[in-house]
This record gives structure tokens, sequence and C-alpha cells, in this order.
């Protein structure tokens, strides 16, 4: 009886050892990659209007632009306000 006893102990610490690997390597790679997602959508600095300008918002207005958008942002852009609508 003592021999089952050590034999299950042992099985259930090695268990545990297993489980928390697996959940560590998990949580590890899930900060990784929020990390790394928070850095990538962070890394476009913003660009100061040049002397001169006013900072009033410009439309895109080339061909290739005004085939993709849609009539509510194209409303928005020829009204002067900055588009919120894809």
């Amino acid at each position: 009886m003592n021999g089952v006893r050590k034999s299950i102990a042992a099985a259930a610490i090695a268990g545990s050892m297993l489980i928390g690997g697996v959940v560590g390597a998990v949580m590890y790679g899930a900060t990784t990659i929020a990390v790394s997602a928070a850095t990538t959508a962070a890394s476009p600095s913003p660009t100061t209007p040049a002397s001169g300008s006013s900072g009033t918002f410009v439309p895109n207005e080339t061909a290739a632009h005004e085939a993709t958008e849609s009539a509510a942002r194209e409303a928005q852009e020829s009204a002067g306000q900055v588009p919120t609508v894809p």
C-alpha cells in the first residue's frame, strides 16, 4: 500500500508540473503576441503639419482612391470632414 501511495503522489507531482509548464508556455506566448501587436500598432508616428499648412482636412481625390470609397465617405470628404466611415 505504501508503494501505491508513492506512485500516486509521484504521478500527481509530475502531472501538476506538466500542466504548469503548459499553462506557463501558453501565458508567455499570449503576452508575447500582445506585446508584439501593441508595438506594431504604435509604431507609425504621427506626422506634424508642414509649415504654412492650415491644419484642415484635405481629401484624397485620386482616381484609385475614389473608385474604392463608399458614398458615405465621399459625402464626409466633400463636406470637409475627416471621414469616420470606411
